[in-house]
């Protein structure tokens, strides 16, 4: 598979894998033994980028913190020096109080995560979300300090803007911010995208097949339950599934013609946009897993694309999440 570059150091397959599924996010998670043989599937396929947080476990429940770090790491083990590594951490308004310092608080947790992703190092560390109580520049001042230490090699933040990003980018640069971003949630193709590209970041896009939706196999009258995000997601409501058919006819047009699917045409169309956009679908199914990671086989003509951008712009979404260009928080990616 053809890698890309996120930030100076770290080096990527052009699609990588979002773990989340086998913990958490899409209804009933499967056994233990297919999550690790599904991960291990992945690299051979040639993946080396995985992507986990330390909150990832059935339900967000406390007691199940690590739940899917511990897979990850269970699943790597044998190749974990080939790999790319990326957990994330959140920190709780008192936390650093308690903890006497947001560094003490981030190697808190970052030794956490390692001990139970079986590992000395982490690859890239995000922080998850932005608490705005705790001043961004403090946490960049703490992984920086954490760089340099040799415990986390690059790092990055999830949902963010470009006003945070101007605040941390001078005291220590971000090798990676991961936002969600699809054919139907392009906000930040205004703002983040444009400044990740001009300060050498690079963008991880989630969700990028819009929670299965691009794919076109989700049923309109499908129901989301327990702790499937999906239910939470205004696009997969029925009503805007229907409205947004014209999408789904779209793509299905243009993947049959290339014998290649809806999937595979939607990460195939931002690989083709973006030279520092890496997608991590994510799925807890094998075969789809295998399927995501075939789109690094996809090329896309130049008036292919300028084709299908074109169709695009003319299609209206409904069910659009809103102020995605600025908001810092979202439902579990």
């Amino acid at each position: 598979m053809k890698t890309r570059s996120l930030g100076k150091t770290l080096n990527v397959s052009e699609i990588g894998m979002g773990c989340m599924g086998f913990s958490h996010g899409y209804g009933e998670i499967p056994n233990q033994d297919y999550a690790i043989d599904a991960i291990r599937a992945a690299y051979d396929c040639g993946c080396t980028f995985f992507d986990t947080a330390e909150r990832y476990g059935p339900y967000l429940l406390p007691e199940n913190i690590g739940h899917n770090e511990r897979i990850v790491g269970k699943a790597l083990k044998p190749f974990r020096k080939d790999v790319v590594l990326a957990t994330k951490l959140h920190i709780a308004t008192d936390e650093p109080k308690q903890d006497g310092s947001v560094y003490n608080t981030l190697r808190r947790h970052v030794e956490a995560s390692m001990d139970r992703l079986g590992t000395d190092y982490i690859d890239l560390y995000y922080l998850h979300r932005v608490n705005p109580d705790i001043p961004v520049e403090d946490i960049a001042q703490g992984m920086g300090r954490l760089i340099d230490e040799g415990i986390i090699r690059g790092w990055g933040l999830s949902m963010v803007n470009v006003e945070y990003l101007k605040r941390v980018q001078d005291i220590a640069p971000v090798s990676a911010v991961q936002n969600i971003y699809s054919m139907m949630d392009r906000a930040y193709e205004k703002g983040v995208i444009p400044y990740c590209l001009e300060h050498n970041i690079g963008f991880v896009a989630f969700s990028p097949i819009a929670s299965g939706y691009l794919s076109g196999k989700v049923n309109p009258d499908q129901k989301f339950e327990g702790d499937d995000v999906r239910q939470w997601v205004p696009q997969l409501k029925k009503e805007n599934m229907e409205a947004n058919k014209p999408l789904l006819e779209l793509l299905s047009r243009i993947s049959s013609a290339k014998g290649i699917t809806n999937a595979q045409l939607s990460l195939a169309w931002m690989l083709h946009k973006y030279p520092n956009v890496v997608p991590i679908p994510g799925s807890k199914n094998k075969e789809r897993i295998l399927e995501n990671l075939g789109a690094s086989q996809v090329e896309l003509t130049d008036s292919e694309f300028a084709s299908l951008e074109d169709a695009l712009a003319n299609i209206t979404i409904h069910g659009q999440r809103k102020d995605l260009g600025s908001r810092t928080e979202f439902i579990d990616d």
